[in-house]
């Protein structure tokens, strides 16, 4: 069969995807450019904004198919392949693998206390869980959001793979884009619930912490909390093994490639696959403006939690503790903590509280990890 030039041109144009588009991909273009805007020239968040942003992209163009399932004739897409790490929850645990890696946990040794202020920020995560409920949200539904007020990308990924697959794109949508704000949404409400004078507090330099503690404190932790809530083991051994690799000093080329290229790799994956959930006919809906809501809520309340907590420890130490560290309690490992610096330093230039926020830091990764070994237990 042979097909004139004009039927050439006509055959192709009609089976491109033009004419397949609905006006929900259509918007869901707008917005992957918007946060690809966000990501490169604002510098929100990067590393996670934009892998996730060119995903959104990818999954709402039509007739692509990266995400199609396989079937009895055909191949699924390269996408579907790639998003089992997501399904089976391989990508958040590896991430947690580097993050432990990467981070010191000394300033938490040297503050055991600290633990009380990463508790206490993830009071957002439950008041988001029991709002969601009331507003109709499933036990499942309602864990998987209220995790994003933790602050932490790959437990709230892991949490809704497992209670609630069909929320994952609004969901990892929101956890990124408010850890990617935290620079504009925490310092108002810092001020709000502090005082100049409280804010001003210079707090001591920490004692130093030995090598035998930090080799300690991961395997005790591991220990302890996996026998307390065996779901959390994923998230928290992943991460206390990291951190064992950093702190061993005998395994640097592991250590060293877990802090670069293996979480470098699986960022990217975590990142493309998570945002190709987002198809424009699912995730323009009332639910997900629900979803990105009650997000923003669970994130301003642990905030809160982590500055009122402070403010108690304050009171407790005779002022020698600033109430700004709490805020640092959610889990976005160093950003959080780099906020309560910038504030501390506003109120009073000779404040560094760099190190003493890193201690709230570290224990709310372990706290959001808590909570999620919860959820799952609970609703699982």
């Amino acid at each position: 069969m042979t097909f004139s030039f004009v039927e050439t041109i006509q055959r192709l144009i009609s089976g491109s995807g033009f004419f397949a588009m609905s006006w929900q991909q259509f918007v869901m273009l707008g917005i992957a450019c918007i946060l690809i805007y966000l990501a490169i020239v604002k510098k929100f968040e990067p590393l996670l904004l934009l892998p996730i942003a060119f995903g959104v992209l990818l999954a709402n163009l039509p007739l692509a198919g990266l995400m199609a399932e396989p079937t009895g004739t055909s191949n699924g897409g390269l996408l579907y392949y790639l998003y089992l790490g997501v399904k089976k929850g391989v990508y958040p645990s590896l991430i947690f693998l580097g993050i432990g890696a990467m981070t010191d946990f000394g300033p938490l040794i040297a503050r055991p206390s600290s633990l009380f202020l990463g508790a206490a920020a993830q009071f957002g995560i439950y008041i988001a869980f029991i709002t969601a409920i009331a507003l109709g949200f499933s036990p499942q539904a309602a864990a998987s959001i209220g995790i994003i007020g933790g602050a932490d990308g790959p437990t709230a990924i892991l949490v809704t793979s497992m209670l609630s697959p069909q929320l994952l794109g609004p969901i990892a949508i929101a956890a990124y884009s408010y850890m990617a704000l935290i620079p504009l949404i925490q310092p108002p409400i810092m001020r709000l619930f502090t005082t100049q004078k409280e804010r001003e507090t210079k707090m001591e330099v920490l004692r130093e912490v030995s090598k035998k503690e930090k080799i300690i404190f991961p395997i005790a932790v591991t220990i302890l909390v996996c026998l307390l809530l065996p779901s959390a083991t994923p998230l928290i051994g992943l991460l206390m093994l990291g951190n064992l690799f950093r702190e061993s000093g005998v395994v640097e080329r592991l250590s060293s490639t877990v802090q670069n290229a293996l979480i470098n790799i699986v960022t990217i994956f975590l990142g493309v696959t998570v945002g190709a959930t987002t198809v424009g006919e699912k995730f323009l809906s009332p639910e997900t403006i629900k979803i990105i809501l009650l997000g923003l809520m669970a994130f301003i309340f642990s905030t809160v939690g982590g500055v009122l907590f402070g403010k108690v420890m304050y009171w407790i130490s005779g002022g020698k503790v600033n109430p700004l560290i709490g805020s640092a309690g959610v889990s976005a490992v160093p950003m959080a903590a780099r906020v309560s610096q910038v504030e501390g330093q506003k109120a009073n230039p000779a404040n560094f509280l760099l190190m003493h926020a890193m201690g709230p830091n570290v224990a709310g990764v372990i706290g959001s990890a808590v909570a999620a070994g919860f959820f799952i237990s609970m609703f699982g």
